[in-house]
């Protein structure tokens, strides 16, 4: 399955609702909704930076991930920046690909 890194920064409305939650029972409810969508969470971190969490997860395939995305911003508390992520094997793999392309301008 395609990993993904979901990043997101809470919004004062989701700041609010973590500081009654707490971080594990919000950690539960990330792990329900990836494993709900048929993926995998490999982990879940909150930061103190840019950006508030960081979790990464398999999922199915590229929509899944988005659903997620959409779900989580729909639902409102969160702003979240979904990117795949690779595994060293499969940079390999792309490396091993040759591609045509001209620069622009070339």
């Amino acid at each position: 399955m395609p990993k993904f890194l979901l990043k997101s920064t809470y919004t004062v409305a989701g700041m609010r609702g973590l500081a009654s939650d707490g971080g594990t029972r919000r950690a539960e409810v990330v792990q329900a909704m990836v494993e709900n969508a048929g993926g995998r969470l490999e982990s879940m971190h909150f930061a103190f930076g840019e950006d508030d969490t960081y979790v990464l997860c398999e999922m199915p395939d590229h929509p899944t991930a988005a659903s997620v995305a959409i779900a989580i911003e729909a639902a409102g508390g969160l702003r979240v920046q979904v990117v795949p992520v690779l595994t060293p094997a499969e940079v390999d793999e792309a490396t091993h690909r040759t591609i045509t392309y001209s620069p622009p301008g070339a």
